[in-house]
């Protein structure tokens, strides 16, 4: 979550505890991950979405105690605009928000935009999966209270998140990169 912003009330309330799933490996019975479908057209663009999302986010908690619950909501992009318009001040969709817990046992909600998403990872030539994987894991990072503000705090990030993409068997999304903080 980006400085300044807020938690949306639309989404996010703490699901019941059966709503986790979990591979063997990235087991946390701390953590339930509860993925909101608002968008239909995931399902075409990722058919297994809500798996990845609940493994992406796991991978980049292992390092973590947290405890709690966090929602992913899977949207579109002008879901995304109006969250980010309402809670950053800027008119325009972006790929992930975070938004911090709204108390205890609750440890945030992320939204990402099924468009923005699509067309960054066909701009980057980056596999679908692979780009949803690292946007979840940033934004469960954020949550976490990391954040990409200052150049030590984005390489730190980064550096997390590219453990988190190996824990997947997934490619470094820095890896190879020019320029850093892509995300900001």
């Amino acid at each position: 979550m980006e400085p300044g912003s807020s938690r949306p009330d639309s989404f996010g309330e703490p699901p019941p505890a059966a709503f986790g799933m979990w591979d063997e490996d990235m087991a946390s019975p701390r953590v339930m991950v509860d993925v909101v479908l608002a968008e239909p057209a995931w399902r075409r663009f990722l058919p297994q979405a809500d798996a990845l999302a609940r493994r992406a986010a796991a991978a980049a908690l292992r390092e973590s105690d947290a405890a709690g619950v966090i929602t992913v909501l899977l949207a579109d992009d002008r879901e995304l605009r109006r969250l980010n318009g309402e809670h950053r001040g800027k008119d325009k969709p972006t790929n992930v928000l975070s938004f911090p817990g709204a108390g205890p046992g609750h440890l945030g909600d992320i939204a990402l935009a099924l468009g923005v998403v699509r067309r960054e990872a066909r701009a980057a030539g980056k596999r679908p999966a692979a780009h949803f994987a690292h946007l979840v894991a940033h934004g469960t990072l954020h949550l976490l209270g990391h954040d990409h503000l200052a150049a030590g705090e984005a390489r730190r990030m980064e550096q997390a998140e590219a453990r988190a993409m190996h824990r997947l068997r997934l490619p470094n999304p820095w890896k190879d990169l020019g320029v850093r903080g892509a995300l900001a």
